[in-house]
């Protein structure tokens, strides 16, 4: 199986093309570095042991779109490429809408054109919106809006595959509803390098243990949680990836229109990531708290049952792992890709 991974130089997509390889797919990457490098690329190559083909795309180009699935034969597209911080995308909306729906449906078009039917979308928990029960299952009611323009581009695009499977015979789409993405690659090669400063926190919280920012800005204490802050499922960038691998066995099994969840079950609270990160790192690390950010939902976390059932994946690496990891990527490279 040939598979176009888009935004493969990003964080959880350089991830993914590690764990594709090796379970044995051909894979085609494609970014146009918005939040990436190209350093990215060549260490992932590094690691997955081959040369693979990338290409410099943006996918709201339909015309540069349909000609890159003139030159590949492609079978599955998984696709990561898209804008992802909540709180820019509340500051930026149109910007987000315009980016994250024009790619999807260039992909689309193209993919109709060319008859590739298999879709494996990078969604997200935020879909469930601000009023769903926790923990969020599969049978949890989607949002009519979500709790931000990000969240709301991912139901968007999550409608238009919805259709896409109704109206096209044979058409697969995969709906991979995950949580927050934290870790990196145990070899210290790849991790998370966020271009400017960091949206989400464990990039931030990396960045002040290593010296390059002052201070950590926890965005509320006052929330309804044990110790006043949020609340998140917090899941592996490397057991993230293993469940989009997963996922394929159900393109094979032609499902239609197949939607998981893929988190751990539990949920962890901001100050208990900075502990942890602060054990990994081997000293306190300093933060203040600051107003609200808008966007930011008090807790949730999944219910993982499905993924196991369906796809007979289940989140391996705990919390402390996840820092070590972190701390081992940044202390390794502390300018990022730029070393």
């Amino acid at each position: 199986m040939n598979i176009l991974v888009t935004g493969g130089a990003g964080y959880i997509g350089s991830h993914t093309c590690i764990e594709l390889v090796k379970a044995g797919y051909n894979i085609i990457v494609a970014d146009n570095f918005v939040n990436s490098c190209m350093e990215a690329v060549n260490r992932t190559r590094k690691l997955c042991g081959i040369n693979f083909p990338f290409v410099e795309i943006d996918f709201t180009d339909y015309e540069a779109t349909d000609q890159l699935f003139d030159k590949y034969n492609i079978d599955t597209v998984m696709h990561f490429a898209g804008l992802k911080a909540v709180g820019e995308s509340c500051k930026i909306p149109v910007e987000y809408y315009k980016n994250n729906l024009d790619s999807a449906l260039s992909l689309l078009l193209a993919m109709k054109k060319h008859n590739v039917k298999n879709f494996i979308f990078s969604s997200s928990a935020t879909v469930y919106g601000a009023d769903a029960p926790i923990p969020y299952n599969e049978s949890t009611p989607v949002s009519r809006c979500a709790s931000s323009p990000y969240g709301n581009t991912k139901l968007m695009i999550e409608y238009i595959l919805k259709d896409a499977v109704k109206a096209i015979p044979g058409f697969n789409a995969v709906l991979l509803r995950y949580f927050n993405p934290v870790g990196a690659h145990e070899s210290g090669e790849i991790g998370e390098d966020p271009t400017g400063i960091p949206n989400n926190l464990m990039p931030y919280v990396a960045k002040v243990a290593v010296g390059k920012l002052d201070m950590i800005h926890i965005f509320g204490n006052d929330y309804d949680t044990p110790d006043g802050t949020c609340l998140r499922d917090y899941i592996h960038v490397v057991d993230l990836a293993k469940g989009h691998v997963a996922a394929i066995n159900k393109i094979k099994e032609d499902c239609g229109l197949f939607v998981c969840n893929l988190g751990t079950g539990k949920g962890t609270s901001v100050l208990e990531m900075v502990k942890a990160f602060s054990k990994s790192c081997g000293k306190e690390l300093p933060y203040e708290f600051a107003a609200r950010r808008t966007g930011d939902l008090p807790a949730f976390w999944a219910d993982p049952s499905y993924a196991k059932e369906q796809l007979g994946w289940v989140a391996k690496k705990g919390i402390q792992e996840m820092c070590d990891d972190v701390w081992h990527w940044q202390s390794k490279n502390p300018n990022g890709y730029s070393n």
